[in-house]
């Protein structure tokens, strides 16, 4: 047995991959600890002073704690909040985060609540924003989607939104309300997109600086099949909301091109709505396509799209799987940012999510069945202002939870994650982002110029130190600050 061993040790040291140490200036603070366990970070904001608020949230509590710009914690306030009482949501302006939750007291009634922490004088408050009555113990947020597409706040931080679910027995509806930042007061309510015979699944919401809301959705024309006789059985419907008014636009595309969802990418005075298309399904992704709508109007200025680059597939497959895969499509992803830099280029991350599951045997005490989650491959592709394809890479990676965060600095992409300890190299030039079975862990900066040119940057080797959880990171003031544990005991990481 030992000249197999020695042969697959020498194969790991030719295999391993050679990184360098990230050019980024790296920062811990001290540890804190909690009176409470609390690992779930729901927000994490800078304030105009530099003091960092951090809300997480238990079984019964949610935690705000402050840090100076050393990271040291000035406070620390735990807040009881009822069984039945969970987490929606989240915004943040200047020195304030607001935390949405939903209380459930029965079966049918939801009230929907705001707390408010401001981060520079330590207070925090709880606001009923509203009540509603729902059936069957319904949900009044729509979807399983990874991102938050039912709160938007304004660019200028005066108003916010909120999108909900009305949804009946025999009809579907949906409800925005625009709301005061300041003083959390109903600016108004208006109901779209009601309808007996279709049902509507919203994509995402954003509001302007003079309160107008833009919803996007996806309008079913008969049930909730994607497909009716091997062509489209839906249009994707932009509606334009303000107190007085509802305009709405549909996006016309061919039959042959499926869409699972669209985003909504602010762009001065026009929206530009960013997806995948795909000529299979709308599980499957062939390209990027995009529509540039003119706001005032409720024009389509122009629709683009763009195929899947050569080296999407060379990063994830080997040469001769890659120009198969060209043909088949890749599938299951879904978006996670929209970035920007300073010259107005569009970066468009997506991640690669499903669901399995897997018999787990007890032997003579037969077995159980578990859910895995895979969170795997990522997808970056970079638009430029005009909206034409610069270039697009990947991430040949696996992990089974949330894992990695991404951010624009010094006009370069950097994407944030754990990793095996040595990343590897394949014959074919490809790099594989994940950790073996008993290997320890590491944390990388992936980094791609303004060309698509990639480096592996280690920040640190995890073992006998703090494992940081960049997914719950922040970006601001040109730092990136994430959160880790270590026995019991926290600590934050600054990137600068």
């Amino acid at each position: 047995m030992k000249p197999f061993f020695l042969s697959i040790a020498l194969l790991t040291i030719i295999t391993c991959f050679c990184q360098q140490q990230t050019k980024l200036n790296i920062t811990e603070s001290v540890d804190f600890k909690d009176d409470v366990r609390a690992n779930e970070v729901l927000s994490m904001h800078l304030s105009n002073s530099n003091l960092m608020g951090v809300v997480r949230d238990s079984k019964r509590n949610l935690l705000f704690d402050i840090f100076n710009p050393s990271l040291i914690r000035l406070n620390g306030i735990e807040i009881e909040k009822p069984k039945n009482e969970d987490f929606c949501g989240e915004l943040f302006f200047e020195n304030t985060i607001k935390i949405f939750t939903v209380y459930s007291p029965s079966k049918k009634e939801r009230i929907l609540y705001c707390y408010e922490f401001n981060i520079n004088d330590a207070t925090h408050k709880k606001t009923e924003l509203f009540k509603t009555n729902v059936e069957n113990n319904q949900k009044i947020f729509s979807g399983a989607n990874k991102r938050q597409t039912a709160f938007a706040m304004s660019p200028n931080g005066q108003y916010f939104t909120i999108l909900t679910d009305d949804i009946k027995k025999n009809a579907s509806s949906y409800t925005v309300h625009v709301y005061n930042s300041k003083d959390l007061v109903l600016l108004y309510e208006k109901k779209y997109q009601e309808n007996t015979e279709k049902f509507y699944e919203p994509n995402d919401v954003y509001i302007d600086d003079s309160a107008t809301v833009y919803t996007l959705g996806k309008l079913f024309l008969e049930g909730r099949s994607e497909k009716k006789e091997n062509k489209n059985n839906y249009n994707f419907i932009l509606n334009k909301l303000t107190q007085t008014s509802i305009n709405t636009l549909s996006l016309n595309f061919n039959d042959n091109t499926h869409i699972r969802s669209l985003v909504i990418s602010g762009q001065e005075d026009k929206i530009r709505l960013l997806g995948f298309y795909s000529q299979k399904n709308v599980s499957n992704i062939k390209g990027l396509i995009l529509f540039d709508v003119n706001a005032e109007l409720m024009e389509i200025l122009q629709t683009k799209s763009h195929n899947l680059p050569e080296k999407v597939y060379n990063d994830l497959y080997s040469t001769a799987v890659a120009d198969k895969k060209k043909d088949k499509e890749l599938s299951n992803f879904y978006v996670d940012h929209v970035l920007k830099d300073s010259f107005g280029n569009t970066y468009l991350l997506a991640e690669e999510y499903f669901v399995t599951s897997v018999y787990v045997s007890m032997g003579m005490n037969g077995g159980y069945w578990q859910t895995v989650y895979h969170y795997d491959d990522v997808l970056a592709i970079k638009l430029n202002k005009e909206g034409e394809l610069e270039w697009g890479r990947s991430i040949f990676k696996r992990a089974t939870a949330p894992s990695y965060n991404a951010f624009i600095k010094d006009e370069q992409l950097h994407v944030v994650l754990n990793s095996g300890k040595n990343l590897i190299e394949k014959e074919d030039g490809r790099v594989k982002v994940s950790k073996g079975l008993f290997e320890s862990s590491s944390l990388y900066d992936i980094v791609y110029n303004s060309e698509g040119d990639v480096s592996y940057d280690k920040i640190q080797d995890n073992k006998n130190k703090t494992y940081y959880s960049p997914y719950f990171g922040i970006f601001k003031e040109n730092r990136f600050i994430t959160i880790g544990h270590d026995e019991g005991k926290k600590r934050f990481l600054i990137l600068e």
